[in-house]
């Protein structure tokens, strides 16, 4: 197939878990793309190596609508959505979710400093008049 096909990266919380796991990326798929083609748009798209495509199709459900006091029901498709589940090799990544890998290590560092200075803070309560910091226990305890 010579035509590149639209394949667009599904970037959910589920799917950021999966690649972290197992080195699954989910991708939205044209009705017409199967297994093969999927695997090689990616491979060509992305430049990396493809292990396994599973493929998925959910039905678009049927919705309906009453408008004007019950008078009029409008009735309604749901779009049908086709993903394809690509597992990539040992090595080969897409940086997808780097950007949020980072902030979360930029969160989990400033609060390894926070938890650093409360320590400190209490331990100069400390130095200064014990009792009070017995209080402050207590009241976390509680």
């Amino acid at each position: 197939m010579t035509n590149t096909l639209p394949i667009y990266p599904r970037l959910s919380e589920k799917v950021h878990d999966l690649s972290k796991t197992a080195h699954v990326f989910v991708f939205d798929v044209p009705a017409s793309a199967n297994k093969q083609i999927v695997a090689e748009q990616i491979k060509k798209q992305f430049d990396v190596d493809v292990k396994s495509v599973r493929i998925a199709v959910i039905k678009g459900k049927s919705k309906r609508t009453v408008a004007q006091k019950g008078k009029r029901v409008l009735r309604g498709r749901q779009s049908t959505i086709k993903k394809a589940y690509v597992t990539l090799q040992e090595g080969s990544h897409l940086a997808f979710f780097e950007e949020i890998e980072n902030e979360e290590n930029k969160k989990k560092e400033s609060g390894e400093k926070i938890v650093k200075a409360m320590k400190e803070q209490d331990e100069k309560a400390a130095a200064k008049s014990g009792h009070k910091l017995r209080r402050r226990k207590k009241a976390e305890v509680k």
